[in-house]
C-alpha cells in the first residue's frame, strides 16, 4: 500500500502547464511529471480512502488502478465537443455504488483543478427511468427530502447544483411544492474549499468529514433507485 501525505506542492502547478501545452507531444515529454504529481500520489489517496469509506457504506469502491478505477483518465472524449484538447487539466476521483458501471452511478467525488477544488456526492445525468425513480420517490417522500436538505452539518457546507428542467418534468404540476426540485436533471451536492488542503497529510479525513456530511442525501437516493447504501 501507497503512504498518502497530502498531493505534491507540485501537482496544481503541473496542471496550469498542462493547461497552457494541452498537446500530446508536450505531455509524452512531461509524463513523468504527470506520474510523479498527479497519477501516483492520487493512487496513494485511493487507497488510504478505502478503509475510510467502508466506515461510511460497504457499497462503494475505492479502486487504485490505471483503467477502470476510481482516478478519472487524463484523457478527453474529444468526439463530440468543439475542444479538441486532448488531455483534462483536473484531477477527478470518484467511488462509484459497486452497481454502477459509469460516472452515472450513485457516487462520491472528488475534484481538484486550479480554477476551483471540491468535493462532490449525489448522482449526476442519470438516465431517464432513473431520473424518473428519484423525481417520484421525493414526491413520495416530500417530508424526508425537505429535512435532509436542512440539516444542519449539510446545509451549511453544501449546495445542490447540476442541470434542470425549464418546465415541470411530464407528471408533476407547476404549483408542486417541491418543482423546483423536481426538475433537476442532477441530483449532486457539492462543497468547494480551498485547493491548499490537498497538500495536507490529513487530507483524507478532511474528504471524509465531507462526505459523511452527505450521508442522508446519498442514503435518500440509494432508497429511491432502489440500491443498497
Amino acid at each position: 500500500m501507497r503512504e498518502f501525505s497530502g498531493f505534491p506542492k507540485q501537482t496544481l502547478p503541473f496542471l496550469q502547464k498542462l493547461g497552457r501545452n494541452n498537446q500530446r507531444e508536450w505531455f509524452n515529454d512531461h509524463k513523468q511529471e504527470y506520474e510523479t504529481y498527479v497519477r501516483e500520489p492520487a493512487f496513494a489517496f485511493i487507497e488510504e480512502m478505502a478503509p475510510k469509506l467502508k466506515t461510511l457504506s460497504s457499497h462503494f469502491h475505492a479502486i487504485a488502478k490505471k483503467s477502470g478505477g476510481s482516478l478519472m483518465r487524463v484523457y478527453r472524449d474529444t468526439r463530440f465537443s468543439k475542444d479538441k484538447t486532448p488531455y483534462k487539466t483536473n484531477i477527478g476521483i470518484q467511488f462509484r455504488h459497486q452497481l454502477g458501471k459509469d460516472v452515472h452511478a450513485p457516487g462520491f467525488y472528488l475534484h481538484i483543478e486550479n480554477s476551483g477544488c471540491f468535493i462532490g456526492a449525489g448522482i449526476w445525468h442519470p438516465e431517464s427511468k432513473t431520473l424518473g425513480k428519484i423525481r417520484n420517490f421525493i414526491a413520495d417522500n416530500p417530508a424526508s427530502w425537505s429535512a435532509l436538505k436542512e440539516q444542519t452539518e449539510f446545509s451549511t457546507q453544501f449546495e445542490l447544483a447540476g442541470d434542470s428542467l425549464k418546465r415541470a418534468p411530464k407528471g408533476f404540476t407547476p404549483d408542486h411544492p417541491l418543482i423546483e426540485d423536481l426538475k433537476r436533471k442532477d441530483f449532486i451536492a457539492l462543497k468547494s474549499f480551498d485547493c491548499s488542503q490537498i497538500n495536507r497529510s490529513d487530507f483524507t479525513d478532511f474528504v471524509m468529514d465531507g462526505f459523511q456530511a452527505t450521508d442522508q442525501l446519498m442514503r435518500y437516493l440509494c432508497t429511491a433507485v432502489e440500491v443498497n447504501y
